[in-house]
């Protein structure tokens, strides 16, 4: 049942006329609407418009008793700022953080301007209002903008609702013939196309709008369980055909489970030659500033100076990784991150790619499937936008901008000199801001050697993907420039899918050949003798995973 359902129960009537008990119920739809404001004025405002649509509710009498209790919550948020102005002001003198007469002179200077704009624009309407109260703004000044304001905002709205909502009913009536459906349609509809007019009214709600209407066609940005859906009859296939669908378990023996979810990053790390990788140690549980003193004996001992990596030792898409440049940072990410942690030394790079390797059981060498090509996130500042209004406002960064702007806190309120770039990702990690580029064009006979090599320097590695750093793309080329800073196993995905320039069928095709491969080398592993990973162990192992990742992902 619709508001405006319950309005016009109330006024006992579901149709107005001219008699005296129709006056009264006229008198009691108004009431209703008045009273209906003080929970949403924007809803009640549409409702009123749908009443009149249907008939229930003269038109006059409906924006009557909405524009009634639009004023009386206008005048009771100037109240409220008036009530508590002296306990607050008490209080910010002794601060020295606010003054009644700087609140004063701020809307005072200019009170029909914040006013309207209060009115108009969404979200200003309560800080504003009580602001005045607390302000000590003139009441009969406050009173006589405010009633204008609301006088020419109400009759729009509502009869914006009421000649929309005409027409839309006529057109739903159509459709669904004009059962009960239609009354709730109709509202969800208004509702809906209202709160996306709200949306649009402001700069930054058309950015975010923007984003969210991109993501509909930009398929790098789909939650996962989307984006994979469309291959789940070619899983199902390839459990048919390969024996299960814990196969691809047996793909790594070097791995706990092949590397499907939850494998040690510092069991992995120490499995690769120690050239390979940059100086890593496993700081266990433990008090916040043990850990760290635990730390910095390892960083003396090895020479390493801050900036360092700290993250999960079992972690994925990189859910708590940090770069911490002292002490401190390190006793902060420390005391939130209580699980076993792995610090890496900083690889400046400054650049990192995605080399993704198979090899088959019975070959003597392997190949690199693909790479993936790592652009990190930085944006240029124009000296008088914000951080938040810069990200809110580009055509990609604003698809990210929650984990950006969280990541960012309360730097995000600052404005960057005109040209100053500001970093925005440090984890080469597509969940993380980084952009994914197909970089087939880096791989060389070289590169695919110096791979192999390290590779099968791992005995039961056959396939997944390493996370390389390197300097100089040349060198990198040639196998001589990567630093190894992380190896991912048989889940690990070949994140050049994620490449915006190329099609949504391409990086199914990539991805299918892909899975194809992990389930094809774990069946011969099996077929060797190795070990298959059973299915009620492998979902206690992922859901343990998953709860402690989400720990991650809170705290981040």
């Amino acid at each position: 049942m619709t508001l405006a359902d319950w309005i016009s129960i109330i006024a006992l009537q579901p149709s107005m006329t001219d008699t005296t008990d129709g006056v009264a119920s006229v008198a009691l739809a108004v009431t209703a609407l008045a009273v209906a404001t003080f929970v949403s004025e924007d809803l009640t405002c549409i409702t009123a418009g749908l009443m009149i649509a249907r008939g229930d509710v003269p038109a006059g009498a409906a924006i009557a008793g909405c524009l009634a209790g639009i004023y009386l919550g206008d005048l009771g948020l100037y109240a409220l700022g008036r009530g508590g102005s002296s306990w607050l002001f008490r209080r910010s003198r002794t601060t020295g953080r606010v003054t009644m007469a700087s609140v004063r002179h701020r809307l005072d200077s200019n009170l029909p301007a914040a006013l309207f704009t209060a009115r108009f624009a969404p979200g200003l309407r309560l800080p504003t209002y009580v602001a005045a109260g607390l302000g000590r703004i003139s009441a009969r000044r406050f009173a006589g903008w405010t009633l204008l304001a609301a006088a020419i905002w109400t009759p729009l709205l509502v009869l914006a609702a009421a000649f929309g909502g005409t027409a839309t009913m006529a057109a739903l009536e159509r459709w669904l013939g004009g059962g009960w459906l239609l009354a709730p349609c109709l509202a969800a509809l208004v509702v809906l196309t209202w709160r996306l007019i709200n949306a649009m009214r402001t700069t930054d709600g058309r950015a975010r709008m923007m984003a969210r209407v991109s993501k509909l066609w930009r398929w790098e940005f789909w939650p996962a369980w989307v984006f994979y859906a469309p291959l789940g009859p070619w899983f199902a296939w390839l459990w048919l055909r390969y024996g299960g669908p814990t196969t691809l378990t047996a793909a790594n023996p070097a791995i706990r489970d092949g590397g499907f979810v939850g494998e040690s990053k510092c069991e992995i790390l120490s499995l690769l030659p120690a050239d390979s990788v940059p100086a890593w140690q496993l700081i266990a549980p433990g008090a916040a500033a043990e850990r760290v003193k635990e730390l910095r004996t390892w960083m003396s001992e090895r020479s390493i100076a801050w900036p360092i990596i700290l993250k999960p030792d079992t972690g994925q898409r990189g859910a708590g990784v940090r770069k911490v440049a002292s002490p401190d940072e390190a006793v902060a990410y420390l005391a939130v991150h209580t699980r076993p942690i792995v610090a890496q030394a900083f690889h400046p790079g400054p650049l990192e790619a995605g080399v993704f390797y198979y090899r088959l059981p019975n070959e003597s060498h392997g190949h690199i499937y693909s790479i993936t090509d790592k652009i990190f996130a930085a944006i240029e500042g124009d000296g008088t936008s914000t951080l938040e209004s810069l990200i809110r406002h580009h055509p990609r960064y604003r698809m990210q901008a929650a984990t950006f702007l969280s990541r960012l806190g309360e730097a995000a309120a600052t404005v960057p000199t005109a040209g100053e770039r500001i970093a925005l990702a440090m984890a080469g990690n597509h969940c993380q801001g980084t952009m994914f580029r197909d970089g087939a064009d880096l791989i060389t006979p070289d590169l695919e050697r110096a791979i192999d090599r390290i590779a099968r320097s791992v005995d039961g590695f056959y396939i997944g993907r390493f996370d390389v750093r390197y300097t100089d793309r040349a060198a990198f080329m040639a196998g001589r420039d990567l630093t190894i800073i992380e190896l991912n196993g048989v889940t690990s995905e070949s994140t050049n899918v994620y490449d915006p320039s190329r099609s949504l069928i391409w990086a199914y095709r990539t991805l299918g050949k892909q899975w194809a491969l992990a389930y094809r080398i774990g069946a011969l592993n099996r077929q060797r003798g190795g070990r298959v990973t059973s299915f009620i162990e492998l979902v206690r192992t992922t859901w343990s995973f998953y709860r402690n990742r989400d720990r991650d992902l809170r705290s981040d």
